[in-house]
């Protein structure tokens, strides 16, 4: 019996023209032909170009999913010993792209045909045919009937290592952990003359993913209202959002940011009016735009609201707060004006970050970094835990004669500061002069809830094991600020004590 080959299509393969007749045999759960749009069609075309890495950011609900479904068919239709590995972040997100894939097969008649098998014919098999393809539900595995194959499964860089794809895909690569796996499989696309193809929503500002877009979308080639072509000689990214300088609440101006369509203007306004959306999922998800969620302790806005122009005035006194990590987390000391009860200033921080390769920050390089703060501006008193730096409280008090408030954080004391801070952020009162670490750590920060409905500020729940998540769960300036501003304007008013500088005979207390 003769081999069946794959039908052959006009012109060749792997290129626009091939892969939009291929795919409009393809039936869609509505059992119409599959038609593929044209800013699909202007990605597909980049992909066949031959750029090593490839990247589609857009809006949930623009048939990104499915577009990947049928590209990696295809793939293992006209790629001899294809190999598709395809990463979810978890189970669940990865059951999604095995259903789209396995319903272009199950409803396309052509694609789970019964063909002549050059495998099972190579292993002298009596029975040679085969489904054209065969979908392995429990597996979650694709096989093709010349031995191509797609496995999805939930993505792990410490299980990766041993994949060499001919086309990776990575899905929804924003709630991946991090960017591990991707690069373990970008550094495998030569053994095989390879491509990787990731697709996304936005995510959290300061995450790996979101550093990385904004890396690419620098390399900008074409920028047409909401949408950016970027491109290197290795990477190509088509990223669709709405620009940081548009209303994100304008339906025309988020309907150019959701090129499918099947997404309309009035079905986004329903969408946008529902009691259960949340500005959070809007923001990221509709709109593209890197956002906290809503677990977020700050958001940005409130946060860049209270920013002001002008520092803390050279000179005058300030309380600081001082935040102590010497492994993983950092070290903050976070000066604090308070002019008066409605305006509340804190200065640029110094935060110091430790090797994290199980050595210890050096000491010294604290006692440095009070020395540089005190220089500028003289300290009132200083607020911290001491019961991991008594040594350290006390160096303070002899260096720069001013008392040190112990201030340990007991679950009590952290609620106080958190309502303390909130309240003045809500109010008004407390700005800062935008300082980048200083605000990243603020707005790292979610809130968690106590028994009884209080909160207190707490870190994602990122491993401090994993260095490259470390900056990503540090909120140390902010433990420091909220810690000095609740003591700062408790003492508000009271009547200060001489410095020792001024008063070489008073005596220190620790309080």
């Amino acid at each position: 019996m003769a081999l069946v080959a794959p039908r052959a299509q006009p012109g060749e393969p792997f290129t626009i023209e091939h892969f939009r007749d291929w795919a409009a045999e393809l039936i869609m759960d509505t059992g119409e032909p599959w038609t593929l749009e044209p800013f699909q069609e202007a990605f597909i075309a980049d992909v066949f170009a031959g750029y090593p890495e490839c990247w589609l950011v857009v809006p949930e609900g623009n048939g990104k999913t499915t577009l990947l479904a049928g590209l990696a068919l295809y793939h293992c239709e006209f790629r001899i010993a294809a190999s598709v590995p395809v990463a979810a972040s978890s189970r669940e997100q990865a059951e999604i792209m095995y259903r789209q894939a396995e319903g272009f097969v199950l409803r396309t008649p052509r694609l789970h045909e019964e063909v002549t098998s050059p495998v099972q014919v190579a292993k002298g098999k009596r029975k040679t045919e085969l489904p054209r393809f065969l979908p392995l539900e429990g597996h979650r595995r694709i096989n093709h009937f010349q031995g191509g194959r797609i496995q999805v499964f939930a993505a792990d860089d410490r299980t990766g290592d041993g994949v060499i794809p001919s086309l990776g895909i990575i899905d929804e690569l924003h709630r991946h952990r991090g960017l591990g796996l991707y690069r373990t499989w970008a550094g495998k696309l030569l053994k095989r003359q390879g491509q990787i193809v990731t697709i996304s929503t936005a995510g959290e500002p300061g995450g790996e993913f979101e550093e990385t877009r904004e890396k690419i979308r620098q390399a900008a080639t074409e920028r047409s209202g909401s949408f950016v072509r970027a491109a290197t000689s290795r990477i190509i990214l088509h990223d669709w959002a709405v620009r940081e300088d548009e209303d994100p609440d304008d339906m025309d101006v988020v309907k150019a940011a959701n090129p499918f369509s099947g997404v309309t203007i009035d079905g986004l306004q329903q969408k946008h009016d529902s009691e259960t959306m949340t500005v959070q999922h809007w923001r990221r998800f509709v709109c593209n735009l890197p956002t906290r969620s809503e677990f977020a302790a700050i958001q940005e806005a409130e946060w860049f609201a209270a920013q002001v122009d002008n520092g803390i005035p050279r000179g005058e006194e300030v309380w600081v707060g001082a935040d102590l990590a010497f492994k993983w987390d950092t070290t903050a000391l976070v000066p604090l004006w308070v002019r008066d009860e409605q305006f509340r200033l804190f200065g640029t921080p110094k935060i110091l970050t430790p090797p994290r390769d199980g050595s210890s920050l050096d000491p010294e390089k604290i006692e440095n970094a009070f020395i540089e703060l005190y220089e500028r501006n003289p300290f009132e008193k200083v607020v911290m835990d001491t019961s991991r730096a008594e040594q350290l409280a006390k160096w303070v008090e002899r260096e720069f004669g001013c008392d040190v408030v112990e201030q340990p954080q007991g679950i009590p004391t952290q609620v106080q500061e958190y309502d303390a801070f909130m309240e003045a952020l809500r109010n008004g009162w407390l700005h800062h002069t935008g300082d980048p670490e200083f605000t990243r750590h603020v707005l790292n920060a979610v809130a968690k809830i106590q028994r009884g409905g209080d909160a207190i500020f707490e870190r994602p729940h990122q491993s401090r094991r994993n260095v490259d998540e470390q900056d990503r769960r540090v909120i140390d300036g902010l433990k420091a600020a909220a810690m000095v501003h609740l003591v700062a304007t408790l003492n508000a008013g009271k009547a200060r004590k001489p410095s020792r500088y001024n008063n070489p005979e008073a005596r220190l207390v620790i309080v």
